[in-house]
């Protein structure tokens, strides 16, 4: 039996991306958001949600782009980092030892450690409530070649991202293959004949 919860923004996993942007002075920035995600295919875009009090709101705003970094487990802590200061206050790419690279598509920086980056103009802005969700055209996908598969994609075992899971504030990796998408399902339709 399923117990009710009341409404919650609770899904698995939750992942771990970092927005980055310029200020007003052209100064790099970097914010850790959870809350985002694929939401088209053609364009392709990433949608991302900020609260206005963020200063990476005002920079999104300001430049219309923006860079979504896929953080590896080894950089869990920068990673968090970047979601428990202001920018406002603090250059967090002093404080971490990262390094922003300026974009070659956006007037937004990307981080060079960081295995996979997104580079997007922002093609929506939607007023949801306490957050903006800015929707993001992908204009390109950079990726490290060391994490590149045979087929020349990114393969998610070398690029080792985590998730966050929202109500007890802790990160986890993810876990083991389990299947092919569009395959292990078929699977049922065979048993039944």
């Amino acid at each position: 039996m399923k117990k009710s919860l009341g409404p919650r923004t609770i899904i698995y996993p939750t992942p771990v991306m970092v927005v980055a942007t310029y200020d007003m002075d052209g100064r790099p920035n970097a914010m850790t958001v959870s809350w985002g995600g694929i939401c088209c295919s053609q364009p392709p875009c990433i949608a991302v949600s900020l609260r206005k009090a963020t200063y990476s709101y005002d920079n999104i705003v300001a430049h219309k782009a923006f860079t979504v970094n896929i953080p590896s487990a080894e950089h869990v802590r920068e990673a968090d980092y970047f979601g428990t200061v202001s920018g406002r206050n603090v250059d967090k790419f002093s404080v971490t030892g990262l390094t922003p690279v300026k974009s070659e598509r956006v007037n937004a920086p990307f981080i060079e450690e960081f295995p996979l980056v997104l580079e997007c103009r922002v093609l929506h802005t939607v007023e949801i409530g306490l957050h903006t969700q800015f929707i993001g055209e992908v204009l390109d996908l950079k990726a490290e070649d060391s994490i590149l598969g045979p087929t020349g994609v990114p393969d998610i075992e070398k690029v080792k991202p985590f998730s966050f899971t929202p109500e007890s504030r802790t990160y986890y990796g993810l876990g083991a293959f389990l299947g092919k998408a569009f395959s292990i399902g078929r699977e049922l339709g065979r048993e039944g004949r």
